[in-house]
């Protein structure tokens, strides 16, 4: 539970990192915000994530992996969409760089945080 928890901080903290990047196009309004996009994210890539992948799987296939990118945008832009005061101002384009970023960031502070727990 407090890997889940500790995660889930940590997703909060890259979507407030992101968010400061100005060639995204990725606005969050504040920390709650962050947080509550952190978990409507994480919910969407444990539900919906493994349905497109298996309606994808010839897609993913084809392109070795690489689809997997979009299907992570589809799901960030979908978070955007939910909650409010989190908005991407370049459409597709915004979801696509900043799920990109999002899993750079997130990867390299879970790291970071990794030896804490």
């Amino acid at each position: 539970m407090v890997g889940i928890i500790i995660t889930w901080l940590v997703t909060a903290v890259s979507f407030l990192i992101i968010s400061r990047l100005p060639f995204l196009g990725i606005d969050v309004d504040g920390f709650g915000k962050a947080a509550l996009s952190a978990a409507v994210f994480g919910i969407l890539n444990a539900i919906l994530l493994p349905i497109l992948t298996f309606f994808a799987f010839p897609f993913i296939i084809l392109t070795l992996g690489l689809f997997f990118f979009i299907l992570n945008a589809i799901t960030f832009g979908l978070a955007a969409i939910i909650v409010p005061g989190f908005s991407l101002r370049y459409g597709f384009w915004s979801a696509l760089l900043g799920s990109i970023s999002l899993a750079i960031i997130n990867s390299i502070l879970l790291r970071l945080v990794a030896p804490l727990t």
